[in-house]
């Protein structure tokens, strides 16, 4: 059974929405933490759109179970995280003008300045995670970085139009798992998973962590976030 990492940059995105100070995203992890997420997972942006330097801080001296944060590889963020040292990085492609991630890191095609960075937070004590589309191609270039884990990218099977469409993605998923760990990476997934179609993800063998943020979030309105996440851990 997979453990369940809950994304709480909406929780931000909710704050900033009125440049107030609720809803404390601190509060939303605790809150995860006591309905069972394994870990808690936050994007430091490069536009600060959400998460702030503050929160990342706050989230490093309280969160108990594990802290995940997602960053770019740009220089500024990188050097933050080395002196924040969350438990774990997600190395994640990031447009401004992007609303969520769209799609895998290009680890291939950007192997010398990815490498660079996985080096210098494993220095820094910080598991590395690559966040890449599940194609062979990324997933033995991250292996040569020397990462420790990868995320695969669900975002295609999530936005299937039909059940052809989401079987085709599936079986990509599933390939994606079997050679990633006949090569000895650890395998996490996540990105547009939600309450419908998590569990067919969950199911596949040799998934470690999903990593899931915005369908709690939004599932939280309408019931609060304990129950939320309880929701999901269930389903998981």
């Amino acid at each position: 059974m997979p453990k369940l990492g809950v994304n709480i940059d909406h929780v931000a995105t909710l704050r900033e929405a009125r440049k107030g100070f609720d809803p404390e995203p601190v509060l939303a992890a605790l809150a995860c933490e006591v309905a069972g997420a394994d870990s808690i997972v936050v994007h430091l942006r490069e536009d600060r759109r959400h998460i702030k330097d503050r929160d990342l801080c706050i989230l490093k001296e309280t969160v108990k179970t594990k802290l995940n944060l997602e960053m770019s590889i740009a220089q500024e963020i990188v050097g933050i995280a080395c002196e924040v040292k969350p438990q774990q990085s997600t190395l994640v492609p990031e447009k401004r003008q992007e609303l969520t991630t769209e799609g895998g890191l290009d680890v291939a095609g950007n192997f010398k300045q990815v490498k660079a960075t996985v080096e210098k937070l494993k220095n820094s004590g910080i598991t590395v995670n690559l966040f890449i589309d599940p194609q062979k191609e990324q997933i033995d270039a991250s292996k040569k970085t020397g990462a420790q884990m990868i995320e695969l990218h669900t975002g295609r099977y999530a936005g299937a139009k039909n059940k052809l469409q989401e079987d085709k993605y599936l079986q990509e998923i599933k390939a994606a798992v079997r050679h990633a760990r006949q090569i000895g990476l650890i395998v996490n997934a996540g990105h547009g998973l939600n309450y419908n179609n998590t569990k067919r993800v969950a199911a596949i063998d040799g998934i470690e962590e999903l990593n899931i943020g915005y369908s709690i979030i939004c599932r939280a309105v309408m019931v609060g976030l304990e129950r939320a996440v309880r929701e999901m851990r269930a389903l998981i």
